[in-house]
């Protein structure tokens, strides 16, 4: 049985009350400007009719003051009894409360504190919140709390507000950006045969209908470059994808990428038209390239600094993976050089390029302000990745690392179908030994392959990790409007 406070069952008893005057959630309202655009209108305008939540009440006798709101701004509200009338004048002071929603319609003036208003002559009833909001939301100090009930959160914290228009701008301005240069934006599967497209932990789901093991796809990577076979140079997704992998500051199990391809490029091509692309959006959004973060300032201006894995790797670690280039050696010097690196799966069973990887990420990428470009990936650690042609055992491929986080891989694709498929069953070998990051064959994908692949070079960055970068949010899950929480005691109940 639910239980409510004094305040829920105030709320409740007025129902019945409203209902007397009007409906307590009516159909629709006739809205002409919203409340951000209401706010920039001249004195004067007439026949101005908006609507919001009420996030501000003051009653008077015979005149009051409310402030509406939405995630793109507010608007105040003065309500007079000569204006709407003494009935409904009345029914307002006895049953609206701050959390209501209401529409108004009359005309904008300024007020003598120098405040935007709509001097309404009728006001309509549309929604009564029967729960309170809190005079000052705990969630600015909970984070919990924010997660859990972002709709507070959203209505009370501008903070909060800011930094979701913000990823919603950077989104919008990202598909400007690629739709005007011809690519074309589709589809691909979420449930897979197979988890391909990155070396990563699946999620595992049943498919009833066709009794069926399937995955949630870790990447639309191998689909959209079947698209490139199909004839579609230009083509990119905004994908949710799942990665039943650890959760920190800046990873989720599901969170937001985007990946494109663009056919006759190599991976120099797309660090050059990823630097183009991203300063453009910035500076669109921000006006500056500037970004604060916390007690730094990252510049994103100029030319992006590159760095070799074989160079980080000397500097942070002393170690010369090109003289300790085998799984074996690799890990004994780990251990001589008394390094602690964290892996899910056990260092043994890693293979070299994954070695490489995790002993990067302990020791070199915290300290990568950027942006850099890191460079001279193992072709091992990229399987999906073309071989340098002149030296094979690194791949044509980067990453670009701001603040200590990689925001966007991106390599020249392999489009040799022998050679992918020697690189598979050398990574499915590496799963059967107890690799889980490694991936498996897909033969589907090599049939693809085989009717014929132009040059391409593919990217892929997380929308939830430069949007996190972007806003100066210390964690991936305050630019995700609603993360997947461990439910309460209470709600399983």
């Amino acid at each position: 049985m639910r239980s409510f406070t004094e305040q829920e069952l105030v709320r409740r008893e007025k129902i019945e009350k409203i209902r007397e005057f009007c409906n307590p959630y009516p159909e629709r309202y006739e809205v002409t400007h919203s409340l951000k655009e209401a706010s920039l209108l001249e004195d004067g305008v007439t026949d101005v009719h908006v609507a919001g939540r009420i996030v501000f009440l003051r009653k008077m006798g015979k005149m009051s003051f409310l402030k509406l709101r939405d995630i793109e701004g507010e608007l105040q509200i003065s309500i007079k009894i000569d204006l709407v009338g003494e009935e409904a004048y009345e029914f307002f002071k006895a049953n609206v409360d701050i959390g209501d929603f209401i529409g108004a319609e009359g005309e904008i003036f300024t007020t003598h504190t120098g405040e935007k208003t709509l001097r309404a002559s009728k006001f309509t009833f549309l929604g009564k919140a029967l729960k309170p909001l809190p005079e000052k939301f705990h969630g600015l100090t909970d984070l919990e709390a924010c997660y859990r009930q972002r709709y507070v959160d959203l209505i009370m914290n501008e903070d909060t507000r800011k930094r979701f228009l913000v990823r919603i701008q950077f989104i919008r301005e990202l598909r400007n950006y690629l739709d005007s240069l011809g690519y074309m934006e589709i589809e691909t599967p979420i449930l897979n045969n197979k988890p391909s497209g990155a070396t990563a932990r699946p999620f595992k789901a049943h498919h009833n209908a066709l009794d069926l093991d399937v995955y949630l796809r870790i990447a639309p990577e191998t689909y959209l470059k079947r698209a490139v076979v199909a004839g579609i140079p230009k083509v990119y997704e905004i994908a949710r994808c799942f990665r039943n992998e650890g959760m920190d500051a800046a990873h989720l199990q599901d969170f937001t990428m985007i990946e494109g391809y663009q056919a006759y490029f190599n991976y120099e091509d797309n660090m050059k038209f990823i630097q183009k692309m991203l300063q453009t959006i910035i500076q669109k959004i921000f006006g500056t390239l500037i970004i604060p973060f916390g007690d730094k300032e990252i510049d994103m201006s100029g030319d992006w600094k590159r760095v070799s894995f074989r160079e980080l790797l000397i500097q942070y670690a002393n170690i010369d993976i090109q003289v300790y280039d085998t799984k074996e050696k690799l890990l004994a010097k780990i251990i001589e050089n008394k390094i602690e690196v964290e892996s899910e799966t056990p260092l043994e069973n890693l293979g070299f390029g994954n070695l490489v990887d995790v002993l990067y990420k302990k020791v070199a990428r915290p300290n990568m302000i950027g942006p850099v470009y890191l460079t001279e990936h193992p072709t091992s650690l990229s399987p999906l990745a073309r071989s340098n042609d002149e030296r094979p055992e690194i791949s044509d491929r980067f990453q670009l690392v701001i603040n200590g986080a990689e925001i966007v891989n991106g390599y020249s694709e392999l489009v040799d179908p022998q050679e992918q498929e020697k690189r598979l069953l050398e990574q499915a070998s590496l799963k059967a030994n107890g690799d889980e990051e490694a991936m498996e064959m897909d033969y589907n994908y090599i049939n693809a392959m085989e009717y014929g692949m132009p040059p391409i070079s593919g990217w892929g960055m997380g929308i939830d990790r430069i949007v996190q970068l972007l806003t100066g949010s210390e964690s991936i899950r305050d630019v995700v409007m609603f993360p997947l929480m461990k439910p309460l005691e209470e709600e399983n109940e």
